[in-house]
This record gives C-alpha cells, sequence and structure tokens, in this order.
C-alpha cells in the first residue's frame, strides 16, 4: 500500500500568526509551522514516492522467493528429522526421534526399514505410517497409536506394546515373539504368518482379527483375550498358547 500523498501547502506565517491569541504559545505553533512544510516539500519529493513503491516491490519479491523455496525448506527438515533417527540408532532412550518420526510420517514420508531398535518411544504417534520391515525390537511403545499402520515383515521381538491402540495394523510376516501387548487393541489387525511366540496377549482386544495364516502361538498368553473371533482361543490352545493369570500384571 502506498502511503505517498501531497499534502496542503501550508500558510504564510504573516496570516497564522495573527490568529494567535496568546503570545506564549508563539513558539510552539512556529514549531509546528516549520515542520509543516518540511512535510509539504518531501511529499512532493518524487523520490519518496519511488522509494516506497520500491519497498512494497521487495516485499513481492520476499513473498515470492519464501512460497519457491518451500521444497527446499520441506527437504531439509526431512534430512535433519532423518539425521536424528539415524543418529541415535541403537541407543536407548527417545533422543527426539518420536517427533521426528511424527513429523515424517504427517508428511506422509514413508519409514520403510527405520531402525529404533530399544528406543523409548511411549505414546508414539503413527497413525497408518508405512513401516515395511522396520525394526522396533525392544522398544518401548506403551499407549502408542499405531492405527492401520503397515508393520509387514518388521520385527516387534520383545517390543512393548501395552495399552496400544494398534485397530486395523497389518502384522503381516511381522515378528512379535516375546512382545508385551497386554491391554492393547488389535481389532481388525491382519497376522497373516506373523510369529506371535511367547507373546503376552492377556486382555488384548481380537475382534476381527485375521489370524487363520498365524505363523506361531507356541508359548503365547491368550489370558483373558477379548472379542476373539470363534474358533481362535481352542486352535492356539491346540498349538501350544497357554492361559496364565499373574495376579500382578
Amino acid at each position: 500500500m502506498i502511503l505517498h500523498e501531497p499534502r496542503k501547502r501550508p500558510e504564510k506565517w504573516e496570516a497564522l500568526r495573527a490568529r494567535v491569541k496568546h503570545r506564549w504559545m508563539i513558539p510552539f505553533v512556529a514549531f509546528e509551522w516549520v515542520w509543516d512544510w518540511v512535510a509539504f516539500l518531501l511529499s512532493n519529493w518524487s523520490f519518496l514516492e519511488v522509494l516506497e513503491y520500491l519497498g512494497s516491490f521487495s516485499i513481492l519479491i520476499g513473498v515470492i522467493f519464501y512460497f519457491s523455496e518451500s521444497g527446499d525448506r520441506i527437504k531439509q527438515r526431512h534430512y535433519q528429522a532423518w539425521q536424528v533417527i539415524n543418529t541415535a540408532q541403537g541407543k536407548g532412550g527417545s533422543g527426539g526421534r518420536i517427533d521426528a518420526l511424527q513429523e515424517l510420517n504427517e508428511d506422509r514420508v514413508p519409514l520403510v526399514g527405520v531402525d529404533v531398535s530399544s528406543a523409548f518411544l511411549q505414546g508414539l504417534k503413527l497413525e497408518r505410517a508405512n513401516l515395511l520391515r522396520a525394526d522396533f525390537s525392544a522398544a518401548d511403545l506403551r499407549g502408542s497409536d499405531l492405527k492401520s499402520a503397515d508393520f509387514t515383515y518388521a520385527d516387534l521381538h520383545s517390543a512393548n506394546l501395552r495399552g496400544s491402540d494398534l485397530e486395523g495394523t497389518s502384522f503381516e510376516h511381522a515378528s512379535l515373539n516375546e512382545a508385551d501387548l497386554v491391554g492393547s487393541d488389535l481389532a481388525g489387525a491382519n497376522l497373516d504368518d506373523a510369529d506371535l511366540g511367547g507373546a503376552d496377549l492377556r486382555q488384548t482386544s481380537l475382534k476381527n482379527i485375521q489370524w487363520q495364516r498365524l505363523k506361531s502361538v507356541k508359548m503365547a498368553n491368550i489370558a483373558g483375550v477379548k472379542n476373539a473371533p470363534e474358533g481362535f482361543v481352542e486352535w492356539a490352545l491346540k498349538n501350544g498358547a497357554i492361559q496364565a493369570q499373574d495376579n500382578n500384571q
């Protein structure tokens, strides 16, 4: 917006002086009159108008560059997120990986093959994430939201998934042996060719799971499972699962 606007020529000093009723006001009126003339002269200086146009133009150029470089900024952000994840690989604790993983997933970046084994990732939110062949072994994922994530061929052995939302999640060919799934929600999960050997499934919701092609449930604890599909409990016990309640858990 151009603010430059020519001003009206100030009246002559004699005319203005004649209208001043009190002598003590004359210095203040004179001071104001001088600056009125300065403003008048500057308002008619074309150079200032050019500067205003140039200022507006520079803002426009800045906006154009900001949006033209948005792709590079996104790439840089993704690079930094991957750097956080890879630098902390194999270490305990979070190391900033929760925010990094969630940021990448929000931008729909595939997390194929990501290695966060043994990481502390409680409360992780990776809904619909592509985690094909990812390594979450021994990771602490208690209370996480992993709805509809794809863990096909992923390694989750010894992972702690207690109280997690795994509704509609795909665990095809995934390793879940010795995983802690107590109280989690596996409703609608795909467990085809998954290994649940030694997993703790107590109080886990198994509503509408795909289980007919389960690879192993040997020594899996299915005590108190909820909404299990018809025939699942009988099949699991026949194939080595156990029902062992522990009041301390």
